[in-house]
């Protein structure tokens, strides 16, 4: 049993997601924020768009910079989280059986105020993106600072209805949820609000 691993795991399943703090340490937090601020420095970053493609800009749905994440250049601290993710798709398939073979994933820069209104990760014309992951590269982030995750969950009391939670972007916190099953948004900020962003998909 992963310690690490099997609260994600008992969460989406129970819940649809899971969170864990400390996937990575405080160290790893730091490194991996000074190579993204780094690499944007750098005119690595571009708008992010809506859609399959990702072709649209629509600054009225999102807001955020990204830049994917490249197997064959990653740096250090950016191979060993690729690596811990891989760890963990192969944990996932063995406890679940969920059939994984990929994943893709890029770091993500919201300047303050931005936001990313209510979507679902999985595209109606390819549903091979099955979980959701998130993890935030914050330091020091405070409530006040704002840039919660809003997940949306049905709820059983009655017909339609749902629940909200919400997730605060702490440096090191993991949240994975059902790309296909669970709307989210990404509330404004008074900061910037970093993280790596990616989806477990199958083949």
């Amino acid at each position: 049993m992963n310690p690490l691993f099997e609260p994600i795991i008992d969460g989406i399943l129970n819940e649809g997601y899971g969170t864990v703090d400390h996937f990575l340490t405080a160290d790893e937090v730091t490194a991996l924020a000074k190579r993204l601020r780094e690499r944007r420095a750098a005119g690595q970053f571009k708008a992010a768009g809506i859609g399959n493609q990702q072709v649209t800009i629509e600054n009225t749905i999102r807001g955020d910079e990204i830049l994917w994440i490249d197997d064959t250049s990653a740096t250090p601290e950016e191979a060993a989280f690729l690596q811990r993710i891989g760890d963990f798709v192969d944990y996932v398939n063995q406890t679940c059986y969920l059939g994984l073979r990929d994943y893709e994933f890029h770091y993500a820069l919201y300047p303050p105020g931005t936001f990313y209104k209510r979507h679902l990760d999985q595209f109606r014309s390819d549903s091979r993106r099955k979980l959701s992951v998130i993890c935030y590269l914050n330091e020091d982030w405070q409530e006040t600072d704002g840039g919660q995750l809003a997940l949306f969950l049905p709820d059983e009391s009655a017909p339609n209805a749902e629940r909200e939670i919400t997730v605060q972007p702490l440096g090191g916190r993991l949240v994975c949820f059902e790309s296909g099953r669970l709307e989210h948004e990404v509330r404004p900020a008074t900061r910037e609000r970093l993280s790596v962003t990616g989806w477990l998909k199958t083949a």
